[in-house]
C-alpha cells in the first residue's frame, strides 16, 4: 500500500519576506536615529547638553500623565494623517485639510449650541454634520479637477485662504456667535455647546484619556478594510498608480477622483472634533488650527498606511507634547520643530536609500537564478 506525502505548507513566519520586513522597518529608525544625532549636533553648537534633553523627553514619555497628553494628541494626529493619506493613495495632494476641519468644527459648534438632545443622538449628528461639510468643501476641489484640470494642491491652498475668510464672515455677533459675545471668555466664539454634545473620556492616573480614541482606530481599521477588502478601494489603487491603466479596465476614473476627494476631505472634518466634544465645547478665534498640515507630514511618515500612520501620529504627538517640559528648563523649544523636520527629511531620503537597495538585492537574486537555471540546461546539453 502506497501512501503519498503532501507537501507542508509554509506557516505564517515562513510566508513573511524577512528581508523585506527588515528593510521597511530600517527606514523609519534610520530616520529617527539620523534625526537625533542630527539635532544633538544643534543642541551642543548652542550650547546645550543633548543627553539631558532627551533624558528629560524620555521620562515625561514614560510617566502617566505624560502618557495621557501623548495619546491624546495623537489619537487628533492620527486623524488627519488618515485623512490625507486617502488622497495619497489616490495620488490626490489634498493641501486643505486644515480649512476642511476648521469649517466642519464651526458649523458642528453652532449645531451643537442649538440643539439639546440626547447625547446618543447628539454626538452622531455633529460627527456626521462634520463630515458631511469638509466632504462637501474637499468636493468642490474634485470638481474643480475633473471639470476643469484644476490642480488640486492650488484650490485647496486657494480653498483654505476662502476658508478663513469664511470663518470670519461667519463667526460675528448675530450669524455664528451670540449677540452678547457668546461663551465665558471675551473673544469671539459660538454659544456654548450644551452637555448632552460631550464625548466620553477614559478616567486614568494620568488624567483624562480621550474616549475619541475609539473612533480614530475604528477610522483606521475602516482605512484598512477599504483598501484591501473592497472593489472601491482596489480601484483607488489602481486609479492612483496609472489613471490610463484603470481607465483601460473600465474604471470611472473622474468619479473615482470627485469621490475620493469628498471621503479624504469627510476624514478631515473629524480632525477638530476631540477638541470641541471633550475640551473646548465651542468654536472660537483660538480654536486649533494647523493641524491638517501636520497630517501631511504624519502620512509621510507613516507611508500611507494605517499602521505606519499610528506610529508616526505618536511619535509627532511624543516630540509635541515634551516641548513645554524642554522649554521650562531652558532649553529651545524651536528644537522640537527642528526635529520634527529633521525627521521627515530623513525618512523621504532614508526610504529612497532602502528602496535602492532593495532594487539591487532583487537583481541580485534574479541574476543569481538566472545564472543556476543557465548552468543547469548548460549542464543537461553536456550530458
Amino acid at each position: 500500500m502506497s501512501t503519498t506525502t503532501q507537501p507542508a505548507k509554509p506557516g505564517f513566519l515562513q510566508r513573511i519576506d524577512r528581508e523585506r520586513l527588515t528593510l521597511a522597518i530600517a527606514a523609519p529608525l534610520l530616520a529617527i536615529v539620523i534625526a537625533a544625532l542630527l539635532c544633538s549636533v544643534l543642541l551642543i553648537v548652542a550650547g546645550y547638553d543633548p543627553f539631558q534633553a532627551f533624558n528629560i523627553m524620555g521620562k515625561f514619555a514614560v510617566a502617566s500623565d505624560g502618557q495621557v497628553a501623548i495619546l491624546n494628541k495623537a489619537t487628533t494626529y492620527y486623524l488627519a494623517g488618515v485623512a490625507v493619506a486617502f488622497g495619497f493613495r489616490m495620488n490626490l495632494f489634498n493641501i486643505g485639510a486644515d480649512g476642511q476641519y476648521q469649517l466642519a468644527a464651526l458649523f458642528a459648534a453652532y449645531i451643537g449650541g442649538q440643539l439639546n438632545l440626547p447625547s446618543f443622538i447628539e454626538i452622531p449628528l455633529l460627527l456626521i454634520v462634520a463630515m458631511l461639510v469638509g466632504g462637501a468643501w474637499a468636493g468642490v476641489a474634485g470638481v474643480l479637477k475633473v471639470t476643469r484640470g484644476v490642480n488640486e494642491v492650488i484650490s485647496t491652498i486657494m480653498l483654505n485662504a476662502i476658508t478663513t475668510a469664511i470663518i470670519g464672515m461667519l463667526l460675528v455677533p448675530g450669524i455664528f456667535v451670540p449677540s452678547t459675545g457668546g461663551g465665558t471668555s471675551n473673544t469671539v466664539q459660538t454659544k456654548l455647546m450644551s452637555t448632552s454634545s460631550n464625548f466620553f473620556t477614559i478616567t486614568t492616573q494620568g488624567g483624562s484619556l480621550y474616549g475619541f480614541i475609539i473612533v480614530a482606530v475604528l477610522v483606521g481599521v475602516l482605512f484598512q478594510l477599504v483598501l484591501t477588502r473592497t472593489r472601491f478601494g482596489f480601484d483607488l489603487r489602481a486609479t492612483g498608480r496609472s489613471e490610463s491603466a484603470a481607465a483601460a479596465s473600465g474604471v470611472n476614473v473622474k468619479r473615482m477622483v470627485l469621490t475620493s476627494m469628498c471621503v479624504s476631505g469627510a476624514l478631515a472634518g473629524l480632525i477638530g472634533m476631540p477638541d470641541l466634544l471633550t475640551n473646548s465645547h465651542y468654536f472660537g478665534q483660538n480654536f486649533q488650527s494647523g493641524i491638517g498640515f501636520t497630517g501631511i507630514s504624519i502620512a509621510l511618515l507613516g507611508r500611507n498606511s494605517p499602521l505606519g500612520i499610528g506610529f508616526a501620529a505618536l511619535l509627532w504627538a511624543f516630540l509635541d507634547a515634551t516641548a513645554p517640559n524642554l522649554s521650562v528648563l531652558n532649553f529651545p523649544p524651536e528644537i522640537i520643530s527642528v526635529m520634527q523636520g529633521v525627521i521627515v527629511i530623513c525618512v523621504v531620503v532614508a526610504y529612497e536609500l532602502v528602496r535602492r537597495f532593495g532594487l539591487k538585492r532583487q537583481q541580485q537574486r534574479v541574476g543569481a537564478q538566472l545564472a543556476a537555471a543557465a548552468a543547469s540546461v548548460k549542464k543537461e546539453v553536456a550530458a
